[in-house]
């Protein structure tokens, strides 16, 4: 059967909208990690910055639940948000996030901060590559990865009140495995998407919350090892 130019160059132009739908999302994710990045710095070499966040635990808490008020208004709300707003609202939780992240700076060492940076992109990008080439359909792993958060989330409020070290180590241990699976759950729902991306700016915001999906495994893989593995000053 032959081919016609028409259909040739339809599918070629498909195929730039999909890998630049790709890029974008991931593109975003980094632009968040080092935004982030950045506000954390920030914090660490500024003892004024450092005084109000940690000085008080009204502004902490302030601050985590202004993330988790971000997080909800992002995932929940985007497509009633024109793409700025989606964007502006993407950096603003980029840069509280790293306002809160900077305790670890202050915690761990440096190279135990940036060693197991290393070891997460490095896991990340394992799970990314296997998320998008895999021919197996990840959407029944992701459900029980998504239930498994939850079951997280309950435990680590319970263990604010226990305070049990042993609790700490196991939900970080399953935090490691919870959020690589979902880091390649993630990434097989963006690829699948990306075939059906348009030049319009709906899928610019779906971009955004792909990035925002994705930053989420960073940064969970990342602070569970940390905990797990990482040297205290």
């Amino acid at each position: 059967m032959n081919t016609s130019p028409d259909n040739i160059s339809l599918q070629q132009a498909n195929e730039k909208i999909s890998q630049r739908f790709i890029t974008a999302v991931y593109g975003w994710m980094v632009a968040a990690l080092a935004i982030s990045g950045l506000a954390a710095f920030a914090v660490f070499n500024s003892r004024t910055l450092a005084r109000f966040i940690f000085g008080s635990n009204f502004t902490f808490m302030g601050l985590i639940l202004a993330e988790f008020a971000l997080v909800i208004i992002l995932s929940a709300g985007i497509r009633k948000m024109s793409f700025p707003v989606a964007a502006v609202s993407f950096v603003i939780y980029s840069i509280v996030n790293g306002l809160t992240l900077s305790v670890v700076l202050f915690a761990y060492t440096r190279t135990s901060v940036a060693s197991i940076f290393v070891i997460t992109a490095l896991m990340f990008g394992a799970m990314s590559v296997y998320g998008a080439t895999t021919k197996s359909s990840l959407q029944s792993a992701g459900k029980y990865l998504m239930m498994a958060v939850i079951g997280l989330v309950i435990a680590s409020l319970v263990n604010i009140f226990m305070r049990s070290s042993s609790l700490d180590w196991l939900i970080s241990f399953v935090t490691v495995g919870v959020f690589t699976g979902l880091t390649a759950y993630d990434t097989q729902k963006i690829t699948q998407a990306a075939r059906y991306a348009q030049d319009n700016e709906d899928f610019k915001k779906v971009a955004i919350i792909g990035a925002l999906e994705l930053y989420l495994d960073f940064v969970n893989i990342f602070l569970a090892l940390l905990r797990l593995f990482g040297k205290r000053r």
